[in-house]
């Protein structure tokens, strides 16, 4: 199975499937991870075109980024796209609209298709992509199925499907979120993926949308453009005065154990006790 433990990339950058002519540069726009998309960007009309130019990619694959594929939750495509995509190069597939009987289906057909390419099975990962009210509401089973090292969010189908209108800053979205978020962190699995920005222009706009991301427990999130990946990666990376902090509180815990107490005061005047530190090593966890 998948490692859910490995340390999971910063920036997924989407990439049409059927435009072949951008695959060679997404994979080397410095994004962590690549999506394959063969679902939204996808007209009805290219599905099979699409298919055919991600076969030929996973076949010979290039460049620094993990590849993974965003596959059609519809039945009519999902088959079809599962078997065109699954390779030894192929990180993993995004499953759109995710609830567990979808998530079931996706890793019976995973299974199959690796046994018959000679793949060890379960080597294909999972990323669930929350966009349902079910999906929502049973969070924490899609944390708990097969293969699923990771959950992410989509606001657009979900805001649609909730009956919500969103305003600039997705308030009303903000509970899904932490729903999300708990659901990870519950689980043990690395912390979810955040919606795409779609001001693909606005880097101040993306910034501060991705720092609130940062904020609420996200430390990944979807992008649609190369030029987004920049400040993705960017604001989802400690600082080196966050590193030094970080390394500094540990310092003074340690000094403080090593004299039989178990919380310290640091220079600045602050506690610094065992709940303090978990959240240091996680600020040098990021900056691996």
């Amino acid at each position: 199975m998948p490692d859910k433990t490995a340390l999971p990339g910063r920036s997924y950058l989407y990439v049409p499937g059927h435009r072949d002519s951008r695959h060679e540069r997404a994979l080397h726009s410095g994004a962590d991870d690549v999506i394959l998309d063969l679902e939204d960007a996808v007209p009805a009309e290219a599905k099979e075109q699409a298919r055919s130019a991600c076969a030929r990619l996973v076949a010979t694959p290039g460049g620094p980024s993990r590849l993974w594929a965003r596959v059609n939750s519809h039945p009519e495509h999902l088959a079809a796209d599962l078997a065109a995509v699954v390779s030894p190069s192929l990180t993993g597939v995004w499953v759109p609209k995710a609830e567990p009987a979808l998530l079931a289906e996706v890793d019976e057909r995973l299974t199959a298709l690796e046994r018959d390419a000679g793949i060890p099975a379960g080597t294909t990962a999972v990323i669930a992509l929350v966009e349902t009210a079910v999906g929502v509401l049973r969070a924490e089973q899609l944390c708990q199925a097969p293969r699923v090292m990771r959950l992410g969010i989509g606001e657009a189908d979900l805001a649609g499907e909730l009956r919500l209108r969103p305003d600039d800053s997705s308030n009303q979205l903000h509970g899904v979120r932490l729903a999300v978020v708990l659901a990870s962190a519950a689980a043990g699995l690395a912390p979810p993926v955040g919606p795409v920005e779609i001001s693909v222009h606005d880097e101040d706009r993306l910034r501060a949308s991705t720092t609130v991301l940062l904020r609420q427990g996200f430390r990944a999130r979807t992008a649609l453009h190369p030029r987004q990946v920049p400040v993705i990666n960017d604001v989802f990376t400690p600082t080196s005065r966050e590193v030094e902090e970080a390394t500094a509180l540990l310092a003074v815990l340690d000094e403080a154990q090593r004299r039989g107490q178990a919380t310290a005061v640091d220079p600045a005047g602050r506690l610094v006790d065992p709940a303090v530190v978990r959240s240091a090593w996680e600020v040098l966890d990021r900056a691996r």
